[in-house]
């Protein structure tokens, strides 16, 4: 009998484990997956608010040992003019990382064991154990073998196709359809000093540095358009990097592309992030298209608005059902801002004459360029900022 499971061990349940297990909580942390392993499909970009979420967790400094290439600056490259200037500050920390995830989750995984969560690898959850209509544990298999395992509270974090999230029946809310689509991979002999966007009609190239002296490099289209890339990705890509950045396609074209292609076309939602004995965190509950990268540094916030919930429920602070429909609040609350400007930012429509002049404003300006790059962190609010375009120029 545990206190809790957290089903899904990547960056929203390894540290919901992680917190749990730190105040106290018996925590069992299970996953189909071993550690370390990639997870492919993923944004790669921690903004500066999810570092300081790291460093407050004391894995800053983890994370900085393995190699991982620091981001202090960023810029995005407009085509008539481009903005340069630092990352912007997020509780004292103006630094963002472009890590692997096969060692991002390693380091997450580790840290929630040495907080004293049990981890259960290759861990395959097929349904829920059920009491009296609340969840009461899980039942799978693990190395082959059926296991039924009980907690007083089951919490999915195992990603937007999530099974737990299927069988609690989650409800669904302010859904978006996919409207644009990626793809990207990595190369090495063409580095890039920092982080960089592209973005021109109908689609937005990027380049970051990440581990093992890797750049990655991806292109967003349009999904009607992203639908036709997908009969030439390696030419349509190349295409359309040297028209939005030369420079860099040059790179390219010296290097050597190391990996397969990922790509995908990402919906969004949001989900009822909890019910009788169970809970959802990270991209379970809510799911962004990915062009403001905000999926790993969303689902550390939540994450730790979940365990404090879940320690003041079970401690008997508040009801637990209290609690989590506080979590649900202030999710909501924290994430409709970015969701809308990520939703409108993904149909890749021009700016109208307003916004363009306000970006045009910003050079030379170090203080208004620092708050649109907030904009992009999720630290500025977008409504705020482009409602305000004398205050911000």
């Amino acid at each position: 009998m545990y206190d809790v499971i957290v089903v899904g061990a990547r960056c929203a349940g390894a540290p919901t484990a992680l917190l749990l297990a730190g105040a106290g909580h018996r925590v069992l942390l299970a996953d189909r997956a071993t550690f370390p392993s990639d997870m492919r499909l993923s944004t790669h970009l921690v903004w500066p608010a999810g570092v300081a979420r790291l460093a407050r967790w004391g894995l800053h400094g983890a994370l900085a040992a393995t190699g991982c290439p620091p981001l202090t600056d960023a810029a995005v490259d407009l085509g008539p003019f481009a903005l340069h200037g630092p990352m912007p500050v997020a509780d004292g920390v103006g630094t963002a990382y472009v890590p692997r995830r096969r060692v991002l989750d390693a380091l997450l995984v580790d840290a929630a064991v040495a907080a004293g969560a049990e981890l259960a690898e290759g861990f395959s959850v097929e349904d829920l154990v059920w009491d009296g209509g609340a969840v009461a544990g899980v039942r799978g298999r693990s190395g082959g073998r059926p296991v039924r395992v009980r907690a007083r509270i089951v919490i999915g974090a195992d990603g937007t196709r999530s099974r737990i999230a299927r069988l609690v029946r989650a409800r669904e809310y302010a859904t978006r359809p996919p409207v644009q689509g990626c793809y990207f991979s990595y190369w090495s002999g063409a580095p890039v000093a920092t982080g960089t966007l592209y973005p021109r009609d109908g689609r937005t190239v990027y380049a970051f540095p990440t581990h093992d002296d890797l750049t990655l490099v991806g292109v967003n289209w349009r999904i009607e358009r992203w639908r036709e890339v997908r009969a030439d990705v390696d030419g349509e890509h190349r295409r359309a990097v040297a028209d939005a950045a030369p420079e860099l396609a040059e790179q390219l074209a010296a290097g050597r592309r190391e990996e397969r292609w990922v790509g995908a076309a990402t919906p969004g939602f949001l989900r009822t992030p909890f019910g009788p004995g169970w809970a959802l965190v990270g991209d379970a509950g809510h799911t962004k298209d990915p062009c403001t990268a905000q999926g790993i540094t969303e689902a550390w916030r939540q994450a730790e608005l979940l365990a404090a919930a879940v320690h003041d429920g079970l401690g008997g602070r508040v009801p637990l059902p209290v609690a989590l429909a506080g979590f649900h609040r202030q999710r909501d609350a924290g994430v409709m801002p970015i969701y809308e400007f990520t939703s409108q930012t993904a149909r890749m429509e021009p700016p109208t004459p307003e916004e363009a002049a306000l970006l045009a404003s910003l050079q030379g300006d170090p203080v208004a360029t620092a708050r649109f790059f907030g904009v992009l962190a999720g630290t500025v609010d977008p409504a705020e900022f482009f409602g305000a375009a004398p205050a911000a120029a």
